[in-house]
């Protein structure tokens, strides 16, 4: 559990220091994202994103464990 927790840790830790170089990227701005404007309301609900991230933490997380 400690071992996971310092990796975690490290993890956040590199995207917190990338984050100027991931914001580039389209994630958030998907097709299938949904965004909703009105006035003194916004609302985004990341779907397609969601899915994306899922998608490759699962393949990372699988070709780890091998």
């Amino acid at each position: 559990m400690q071992r996971a927790l310092i990796i975690a840790g490290l993890a956040l830790l590199a995207v917190g220091l990338a984050w100027p170089w991931l914001s580039r990227l389209p994630f958030g701005r998907l097709p299938g994202d949904l965004h909703f404007e009105r006035d003194g309301f916004t609302f985004f609900l990341p779907l397609a994103t969601g899915v994306v991230i899922s998608i490759v933490v699962s393949l990372l997380a699988w070709w780890l464990r091998k």
